[in-house]
């Protein structure tokens, strides 16, 4: 029974969404307004719900609909799916010679692409939305776009498309007597400027704060104030810098995390220039917080990079390489999913293509057999451009495979390098504690020799024998349990190959694959120089490299 009751609502849900989608498709004029009211009413449901519905239909406008609603579901957990939406939603929309309905199709695609950080596609179908344009000029969606295409513009470093846009928004703005647009897009010149001409990128703030403040607009403040604090970062003014921080730090309250984040990170990358590493951490740990749900973005890559070049300059080699690999591993997470992308999409392309021919092949099967044999030639022609196509991406991912493990390697030469250096530094350390109990004990021999009296005499002697007692403490014993740690394999594999090597030999081999010369050697070891060379010639002929053009040193890393 409540199996009945749930396909009973499931069927009323089905006809309720129909009806408002093909009331729409009666209406040839169909509004911005009533195009996002459909799309929000079914944005809340099940995707594969949706996906039964868009199967359900042959109706070209309920089907681009349908396929936009299911591509903005998608693009966040399945964006390869969600793609294939989109064409669905595009290929639908084409078919309905509806120009204001095919214009908001580009626009909804568009908004996709740009969540995704994808800003030249999203800048094509900004584009193709505003060229569809005959009539209309002075409505709000051909303003809208016109806003969307210098963002993007400006974002893509195309600052005289980004200023053409912008004046035009302004004028429109300004016509329309828009106070907060005008004040965005004085924000938004600012924001182009910021980086050729930080006096202009100044001005253009300025004028948009002064507008801001008289609407009381929290929101476009904070973003102002962030931006003229980075401004006033570049010209080294770090009273003004500080301010506007401040300011945009107060006026958080009443943003959301994504803006939050923004502003934290400006602030931490300020910081960092200036050095104060603590308090760059500080507030790059606060927007790497606020962006735990999106991982895999371009802010979170600038956060981890600003992580791990503070610690790099703390000296802090472990967490410097921690939030290295996370900020290498995003940017070529990033780079590899564009080009997974665009080979899907051409692969997409082409399957589209091939249902489309065959389709055609099918509804005229009838007509002639030289249709058929034409049709047998395309065919062949597209399975030939197929399989080059397969080919080619093959050869692609074999290329993206390969740049992978080079850069794994590279990743885990860099932490060889740090943990050598750390047991370089060990090593050091102890051979200097060792050099200063020698010299204490050589200081409390001769004080002993002139003291008067036999008590004094006593108590050094006592002294002088637990310092001697200390320092007999095995400090090679221990630099070996280190360097097994980083180089697990190597001794294991040098006593299998000579395994008559003593342990004074194993422990230059081990001096020597950290790239030490005979001159540092000498100083941790204590040995003059000439002797170090001596052990090095002796330890060739052992290793049966005498008369060899062998290097020493590169025949012991292979035994890493």
């Amino acid at each position: 029974m409540k199996l009945f009751k749930i396909k009973y609502l499931l069927v009323l849900f089905f006809l309720f969404s129909v009806f408002i989608v093909k009331s729409i498709n009666k209406n040839d004029s169909i509004n911005e307004n009533m195009f996002d009211t459909v799309i929000n009413y079914n944005v809340n449901n099940n995707v594969q719900e949706l996906i039964d519905s868009l199967n359900f239909t042959t109706e070209s406008k309920t089907r681009s609909i349908y396929g936009i609603i299911i591509a903005r579901k998608l693009k966040d957990i399945d964006w390869v799916r969600s793609t294939k939406y989109i064409d669905i939603a595009e290929d639908n929309a084409l078919k309905t010679d509806n120009k204001l309905f095919i214009i908001n199709i580009y626009k909804q695609i568009a908004d996709i692409y740009y969540s995704k950080d994808f800003l030249d596609i999203s800048l094509e179908y900004y584009v193709k939305a505003y060229k569809s344009f005959n009539e209309g000029v002075g409505s709000e969606l051909y303003h809208n776009l016109e806003n969307d295409i210098a963002i993007i513009a400006a974002k893509l470093n195309q600052k005289d498309k980004a200023l053409e846009f912008f004046k035009r928004v302004y004028n429109f703005q300004t016509l329309n007597n828009d106070s907060l647009g005008i004040a965005k897009v004085y924000n938004n010149i600012g924001l182009l400027l910021i980086n050729t001409n930080v006096d202009s990128s100044i001005y253009y703030f300025n004028k948009g704060l002064y507008l801001s403040d008289r609407l009381s607009n929290k929101i476009l403040n904070t973003h102002i104030y962030t931006n003229l604090a980075r401004c006033y970062s570049i010209k080294n003014d770090v009273i003004k810098t500080d301010l506007f921080n401040k300011k945009a730090l107060e006026s958080l309250s009443n943003t959301d995390n994504k803006t939050k984040s923004w502003v934290f990170l400006s602030i931490s990358t300020d910081l960092l220039k200036r050095d104060l590493l603590d308090s760059s951490i500080y507030y790059a740990k606060k927007s790497l917080q606020l962006l735990d749900l999106d991982k895999y973005s371009f802010a979170y890559k600038d956060v981890t990079r600003i992580l791990y070049k503070c610690y790099l300059k703390k000296g802090n080699f472990e967490k410097s390489s921690k939030y290295f690999i996370i900020y290498d591993n995003i940017r070529d997470s990033l780079n590899i999913e564009k080009k997974a992308v665009n080979a899907e999409r051409i692969k997409l392309e082409q399957e589209y293509l091939i249902k489309d021919r065959i389709r055609t092949a099918e509804e005229n099967n009838r007509q002639s057999k030289y249709l058929i044999l034409g049709f047998s030639l395309l065919l062949i022609l597209l399975l030939l451009m197929i399989i080059l196509i397969k080919f080619k991406s093959k050869l692609i991912e074999s290329k993206l495979k390969n740049d992978l493990i080079e850069s794994k390697k590279e990743k885990l030469n860099i932490e060889l390098e740090s943990k050598n250096k750390v047991l370089i530094a060990k090593a050091m350390k102890e051979i200097h504690r060792t050099e200063l109990t020698q010299a204490i004990l050589e200081d409390l021999k001769e004080i002993k020799v002139k003291a008067v009296k036999r008590e004094t005499q006593t108590a050094l002697s006592i002294i002088q024998k637990r310092i001697e007692n200390d320092a007999n403490s095995n400090v090679w014993e221990e630099f070996e349990i280190s360097f097994e740690q980083v180089h697990e394999t190597f001794y294991n594999n040098l006593g299998k190959m000579h395994p008559s090597l003593t342990s004074k030999d194993k422990r230059l081999c081990a001096l020597l694959v950290l790239n030490l010369t005979s001159k540092e050697i000498s100083q941790i070891t204590g040995q003059d120089f000439k002797s170090v060379e001596n052990s090095r010639t002796r330890l060739r002929k052992k290793l049966d490299l005498t008369n060899t053009k062998a290097d020493l040193t590169s025949y012991l890393d292979e035994l890493k």
